[in-house]
Protein backbone atom coordinates (compact mmCIF):
# COMPACT_ATOMS: atom_id res chain seq x y z
CA UNK A 1 0.00 0.00 0.00
CA UNK A 2 1.23 2.88 -0.85
CA UNK A 3 0.55 6.97 1.18
CA UNK A 4 -1.66 7.14 -1.09
CA UNK A 5 -4.65 4.49 0.06
CA UNK A 6 -3.37 5.28 3.32
CA UNK A 7 -4.60 9.18 3.32
CA UNK A 8 -7.81 7.34 1.52
CA UNK A 9 -8.51 5.23 4.13
CA UNK A 10 -8.10 7.67 6.91
CA UNK A 11 -10.51 10.01 5.25
CA UNK A 12 -12.88 7.59 5.17
CA UNK A 13 -12.87 6.27 8.76
CA UNK A 14 -13.20 9.63 9.28
CA UNK A 15 -15.69 10.38 7.03
CA UNK A 16 -17.99 7.36 8.91
CA UNK A 17 -17.07 8.69 12.15
CA UNK A 18 -18.10 12.29 11.48
CA UNK A 19 -21.54 10.71 9.67
CA UNK A 20 -21.81 8.60 13.25
CA UNK A 21 -21.37 11.37 15.49
CA UNK A 22 -24.40 13.27 13.32
CA UNK A 23 -26.52 10.81 13.33
CA UNK A 24 -26.20 10.32 17.13
CA UNK A 25 -27.05 13.83 17.69
CA UNK A 26 -29.71 14.26 15.61
CA UNK A 27 -31.21 11.37 16.60
CA UNK A 28 -35.35 10.76 18.22
CA UNK A 29 -33.67 9.22 20.90
CA UNK A 30 -31.16 11.51 22.39
CA UNK A 31 -33.35 14.22 22.13
CA UNK A 32 -34.95 14.37 25.64
CA UNK A 33 -31.26 13.41 26.61
CA UNK A 34 -29.97 16.79 25.56
CA UNK A 35 -33.17 18.34 26.22
CA UNK A 36 -32.65 18.05 29.22
CA UNK A 37 -29.41 19.28 29.48
CA UNK A 38 -29.74 22.26 28.09
CA UNK A 39 -32.67 23.30 30.69
CA UNK A 40 -30.11 22.01 33.84
CA UNK A 41 -28.08 25.68 33.52
CA UNK A 42 -31.69 27.15 34.28
CA UNK A 43 -32.62 25.24 37.35
CA UNK A 44 -29.19 26.27 38.62
CA UNK A 45 -29.80 29.68 38.62
CA UNK A 46 -33.36 28.99 40.14
CA UNK A 47 -31.59 26.78 43.39
CA UNK A 48 -28.90 29.92 43.89
CA UNK A 49 -31.88 32.78 43.32
CA UNK A 50 -33.94 31.05 46.08
CA UNK A 51 -32.82 30.50 49.63
CA UNK A 52 -35.64 28.27 50.36
CA UNK A 53 -34.48 25.70 47.64
CA UNK A 54 -31.26 25.58 48.82
CA UNK A 55 -32.05 24.56 52.37
CA UNK A 56 -34.73 21.61 50.48
CA UNK A 57 -31.67 20.23 48.50
CA UNK A 58 -28.77 20.55 51.40
CA UNK A 59 -31.49 19.09 54.26
CA UNK A 60 -31.20 15.48 52.28
CA UNK A 61 -27.52 15.59 53.22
Amino acid sequence: MDYGTYRGVYTLILMVLFLVIVYWAYNKKSKSKFDDIAQSIFEEDEVNKDPNLKEQKNGND
